[in-house]
């Protein structure tokens, strides 16, 4: 079966397709099945509404099964942000340093026990025949007043769960732990049920 993801980010196609893969499904980008998917604005308040708005739209445009997630980091002594703006937070989409950068400025000061936190990912997966499946993975942490390790993005190097960043741990260690490990598991699960039905 192939699943189309609704994403440029070649990191997040590698990371669902070491989850899926058990399952025999193939993850495609639209470049890889020479499709145009539109650009859709994630007008939702939440994570939900967003991936759902994401992965209708890329069924639409391909004809296929896709699946895209909305994740995003919620702070609580920031109120839940940067919340559903958590990629564009400094103002440009995508650009990590500047995200982070803005993150540690708000929290400067804050004590330890105060900067608690949360990883969030709404993946949904929208079906030709119109069904849509939605799952949520969730992953407590807290942010660091620096970035420690490389690895990963967005705002990995600062958040720490378990004792270190996820900018520290190995990919296997944070899809046994992550939000979106935690996420795709389900959606794994969910869509398990589909092709043994």
């Amino acid at each position: 079966m192939k699943l189309l993801i609704a994403t440029h980010n070649n990191k997040k196609k590698t990371e669902l397709q070491r989850i899926l893969s058990p399952l025999g499904i193939e993850v495609v980008t639209a470049e890889d099945i020479g499709c145009e998917l539109r650009d859709v604005e994630e007008t939702g308040t939440t994570f939900e509404e967003n991936a759902r708005i994401k992965a209708v739209a890329g069924c639409e445009d391909s004809g296929i099964a896709c699946i895209a997630d909305d994740s995003g980091l919620c702070v609580d002594y920031l109120n839940g942000e940067p919340g559903v703006y958590s990629a564009r937070y400094s103002g440009v989409h995508g650009n990590d340093e500047a995200n982070i950068d803005k993150l540690l400025n708000n929290l400067e000061g804050v004590g330890r026990k105060d900067r608690t936190a949360r990883f969030v990912c709404a993946a949904c997966c929208a079906f030709p025949d119109g069904k849509v499946i939605t799952v949520r993975g969730e992953c407590e942490g807290e942010i660091l007043t620096e970035r420690h390790g490389s690895g990963g993005f967005g705002y990995d190097p600062v958040f720490m769960s378990g004792g270190k960043s996820f900018g520290e741990i190995t990919a296997e260690e944070k899809d046994a732990m992550s939000h979106r490990g935690k996420a795709l598991k389900l959606m794994s699960e969910e869509l398990k049920k589909i092709i043994t039905e």
